[in-house]
Formats: C-alpha cells, sequence, structure tokens
C-alpha cells in the first residue's frame, strides 16, 4: 500500500514536470522536496522558504542544510506576516491570510525561474483539521501532492527514514502565532516571547513542546512522559518566563495536542 502511495505521488510530480516547493524544513514539506528532487531531478525543483517573523531562526537554519541535503537549489525570500490586513487581529482565518500571502510571494518566483507549479506539503491528516489555507491555495491554483497522493503523517515519516531523511522523526511544528490565543492581537513582541520560552524547554531535550500564550499566562504543552522534567525544572522555568514577560505559568496535564487552540471554534 506504502509503496503504491509513493508511486502514485511520483506519477503526479512527473505530471507536474517542474515544480516550486514552499518549502518550511517540516517533516512533510521535506519528504516533499526529497520526493520531487527523485522523480524530477534537481534542475526542475526549486525549494523557497519564507522568511518572516512567525518563523523561528533555528527553524530557517535548519531548512538550509535540508535543502543541501537533499540536493535542492534554495532560495529565501523575505516576508511579513503582520503586514498583512486581517493577520494580526488572529481571528479563525488567520491561516488563510497566511497562506494567500505566502503564495503570493512565491508565484512571482515561479513566473521568473519558469517552474510550472507550485506546490506545498498539506497531507491527509489535514482534512480533519481547522485548515483554513487549504482554501487559499485552492484559490490560487497551488497543488498539495502528498493530500493528492492520500499520504498520511505517519506514512510519510516511514518513508522518509526509508529515504534517511533527519526528518522522520522530527516533532510537528507550526508557526508562532498558532501559540497565541484567538482573538488575542498578535505581535512582535509576543512572537520572541513564545520563541525564546520554547526554546528554553527544548534545551531541556524537551522534544515536542508548545508554550501557548493567553495574554500573561503561558500554558506548556509537552507530552506526558516530558511532564517530570517540566516540575523537576520548574524554578528555573518559572525565573526564565517571568523575564521574557509571563506572569502566569502553567501545565497542562492534558498534555501536547497538535491544534489545541481550535477547541474553542467547535
Amino acid at each position: 500500500m506504502l509503496t503504491e502511495k509513493y508511486q502514485k505521488l511520483q506519477s503526479i510530480l512527473r505530471e507536474m514536470e517542474s515544480v516550486v516547493v514552499a518549502f518550511s524544513g517540516g517533516v512533510d514539506s521535506t519528504f516533499l522536496l526529497q520526493a520531487a528532487v527523485s522523480t524530477l531531478g534537481p534542475d526542475k525543483v526549486l525549494a523557497v522558504t519564507a522568511d518572516s517573523e512567525t518563523y523561528p531562526s533555528s527553524e530557517l537554519e535548519e531548512a538550509k542544510i535540508l535543502a543541501e541535503k537533499i540536493g535542492a537549489k534554495h532560495q529565501v525570500i523575505e516576508t511579513s506576516e503582520l503586514a498583512i490586513p486581517g493577520y494580526a487581529e488572529n481571528d479563525r482565518n488567520r491561516c488563510y491570510f497566511c497562506k494567500s500571502s505566502l503564495f503570493d510571494h512565491i508565484l512571482p518566483v515561479l513566473e521568473q525561474k519558469g517552474f510550472r507549479n507550485v506546490v506545498y506539503g498539506v497531507i491527509a491528516d489535514d482534512l480533519n483539521e481547522h485548515r483554513p489555507g487549504m482554501k487559499a491555495a485552492k484559490e490560487k491554483g497551488i497543488r498539495g501532492p502528498l493530500l493528492e497522493a492520500n499520504l498520511f503523517k505517519q506514512e510519510i515519516r516511514e518513508l522518509s527514514q526509508q529515504f534517511d531523511l533527519p526528518t522522520w522523526n522530527k516533532p510537528s511544528f507550526a508557526c508562532l502565532s498558532s501559540r497565541i490565543a484567538y482573538g488575542e492581537y498578535i505581535t512582535k513582541e509576543k512572537l520572541t516571547k513564545v520563541e525564546k520560552a520554547e526554546a528554553y524547554l527544548k534545551n531541556l531535550h524537551i522534544r515536542q513542546v508548545r508554550v501557548r500564550t493567553h495574554q500573561d499566562i503561558a500554558r506548556i504543552e509537552v507530552e506526558p512522559n516530558d511532564m517530570k522534567t517540566v516540575l523537576e525544572y520548574h524554578d528555573s522555568i518559572v525565573h526564565a518566563f517571568q523575564e521574557y514577560g509571563y506572569k502566569y505559568i502553567t501545565l497542562d496535564l492534558i498534555g501536547y495536542k497538535s491544534g489545541s487552540m481550535n477547541k474553542v471554534l467547535s
């Protein structure tokens, strides 16, 4: 079954002839880039990464390394989500504004370089999630080959391991804005606060982490096995987070869950 899905993915990519990959360096876009280069060859593929306030500098550096490892041409473009009308207000359609602007920045690159399609790393799992960015992609003719091949996250991890991609077991990642409660205005200062807080926890060897922000409250999400680490270092965590600007620091006993902020939308 997995072999058949990968063959279908290759067929979809061959039909596209050449692609610009919206590349974040995450599990899905990295595998998509690998599949595109393997199927079409490096001359028919360009990875484009958007550097913005919502994208941690550590992720950008990792994306550069990954593109080089895969053998893909890589271009970094400068964007600013906070400059997008409607984005900073942070309503339920925030991701629509983000993806729409991202594709508006990538499409001129497509035309300049003479490529035929822009693709991004949407996957089958996303059909069951709140993903307003998919609407923006559809409106602008951006395709999702992984979704078209009906590939799920776990399958992408398995295939990534077969290709010896270091992202096969990389923790899931989303933009920093996803940490800020809907309806709370997004600022660069808040994004920086989240980035510093999550980096601090990762330095304690906690792999999967989110610091959800509700005004002055930090709600730490980690996997259940890592809760003991948070409690062990609670004094230093509290001190660091207060330095970053949080007044209240909490540990969510439910644990890490992708898209947990979307609970208020149901």
